[in-house]
Order: C-alpha cells, then structure tokens, then sequence
C-alpha cells in the first residue's frame, strides 16, 4: 500500500490557509516528494511526518511556487541526522538549478544524486524497490514540464500446489514468493515463476500540474485509482485566460479524468483568486462525478484491490 498526502493546493504564492502545491508519497518506510514550493516544510510538520524519511524529491518544473522551498526542506533534512543520499529528479537544467538554490544551503551531510530527464518520457526506481516504478511524461506549460505517474507492482498468489508438485522445500517458499532466485545445493536452480501466479492488479497514482490538457496525461493517466490535478481555475469565463498562460480549469481536468477512467480525481493547484474552489464543484463533478476539490493535507492509503 502507499501512503498519499497533498501537503498543499496553491498555485502562484502561499496564502495562510493554503500552501503550494506539494506532495508526499510514503512507501515500505520511503518518502517521494513530488514538488517543494515556499511552505511546504510547515505542511509537513502540520501532517506530523518527518523530512528525514524523504529519499527522492521530483520537480514538474522549475517556476519558483514548485522549488522555493528546496534549499529550506535540505537543511532540515540534514538537521533531522540524514546521512543517506537523496535523489533529486527534474527536467533539463536540473543541477544548475540546485545549485543556485544551495547557496543559502551549502553545507549538507548527505550527498546529492542528481536524475536529470533527458526524453519524453521516462522511468526509474527507488533503488532497492523494483517494485515501485515512477514516470516522467512532459506536458505543456510555457516551460518545460514533466507529470509523474507512480506505479506500485504486485506479484502473483503463491501456489502451494506448484511448490509441492516440483518438490520445491518449504524453506525456499518465502525467499521464492519475495522474487528472489535460488540455487539450491542439490544443483537446482529454482525461480519465482515456477510457483507464482500471474501478476495482480497493482497501485497507480498520476500527478499532474501546470499544463493544458496533453493526450500525455490521458495515456498515462489511464486508469489511475488516484489523478492529482490542477484545477487552477473554477470560474467559466477564465478559459482564455488558462489557455493564455498554459493551465488548466477544473471542468478540463474532469475531462481528463473521464477519459482516463480514473476511479478518483483530486482538484489542486488552485489561483489566487479562486477563494473557495467548492463552489465550482459541481461544475466539474457533471463532467466526472468522482471529483474531489482537495484541501490542504488531504490524505489517503491507497490499497491493493484484495485489500
């Protein structure tokens, strides 16, 4: 299961009961943060969880209410004791940005592993959790931008049947049913898929923010048990000012959501201006009724099916 909580839901500058846009995936003891805009550690500490479980932190792009708040968050990551490195990952420049950011942080006692996206699309891991797959896909904002869909795998149901057929011993059982491969000392070599099932249905996550609607977003998007998206503006006679400056309304987003099939679309990334993003709701909800115009530290356990 994955642990998901949208630290904050606005767009452009911090208000006082809403922060920017930022969220925090906890995952077997692991935390992927997905944007770090201005007042995203006082999200954090408001939630309760600590900054030092944070090993992977992802940038859509590099407009100032997505990364402000890096250099403040790595201090208190280093504050809090972490010595094991953390991944930074983001589209082109990623490095050069960092480091214009760290002159105020200069000093930290873990190393940076810097995962620059160099193509349309593109996947990587947590190390040590194969299980676990991000994405990277661009969207179109008026600067390079990526969404992230996150994908937790699920191996098939152990076949005792299979194991007792092959004469398999039991001590191999749990190693085999990990994925592990085992060369026994009797000269087998025993694989997971001699007693695994086909795979089951597994955990997908989509996050997207800041872009006009993109077939990128559908495709990957598609039946998502959570879409995380930019809802920016509510108010019906804001499309032209959405398509002028590359952002999206709620009514598109729910579009998207249709089309993608998603089980649950959270609303985030909202303007300034848009007050109460409630009061558009039902707008949005005609379009596809499982829309939830997100607050601050929404969270949810997002499952496996049998679960």
């Amino acid at each position: 299961m994955i642990d998901v909580c949208l630290l904050g839901t606005g767009g452009m500058m911090p208000l006082p009961q809403r922060y920017l846009t930022a969220l925090l995936i906890k995952y077997n003891g692991k935390g992927i943060l997905i944007d770090c805009g201005e007042a995203t550690q006082c999200a954090l500490r408001k939630k309760g969880w600590s900054p030092k479980q944070i090993d992977m932190i992802c940038f859509t792009h590099y407009h100032g209410d997505h990364i402000a708040g890096l250099p403040g968050m790595l201090l208190t990551m280093g504050n809090a004791e972490r010595t094991e490195p953390v991944i930074l990952v983001g589209p082109k420049g990623l490095e050069r940005v960092v480091n214009a950011l760290r002159v105020i942080a200069p000093e930290l006692p873990f190393d940076i592993i810097y995962h620059e996206i160099k193509s349309e699309e593109e996947d990587f891991y947590l190390e040590g959790e194969d299980l676990l797959s991000l994405r990277a896909f661009k969207v179109n904002h008026n600067v390079l931008c990526y969404g992230y869909t996150i994908k937790l795998s699920r191996a098939g149901k152990f076949d005792v049947d299979a194991a007792k057929a092959q004469n398999i011993d039991v001590q191999y059982w749990s190693k085999l049913q990990k994925g592990e491969e085992i060369d026994t000392p009797d000269g087998r070599h025993l694989t997971p898929d001699m007693v695994l099932g086909p795979d089951r249905k597994g955990i997908h996550l989509t996050y997207t923010t800041d872009t006009r609607p993109t077939d990128s977003i559908v495709r990957n998007a598609k039946e998502s048990d959570l879409f995380i998206c930019e809802g920016m503006y509510g108010e019906p006679d804001k499309l032209v000012k959405a398509k002028e400056h590359k952002h999206m309304t709620m009514y598109e987003a729910a579009q998207m959501a249709s089309k993608a099939d998603v089980k649950e679309m959270w609303l985030t990334h909202y303007s300034p201006s848009l007050v109460n993003p409630k009061e558009y709701l039902p707008g949005a909800k005609k379009i596809f009724q499982n829309t939830i115009a997100a607050q601050d530290g929404r969270t949810v356990k997002l499952k496996y099916p049998e679960d």
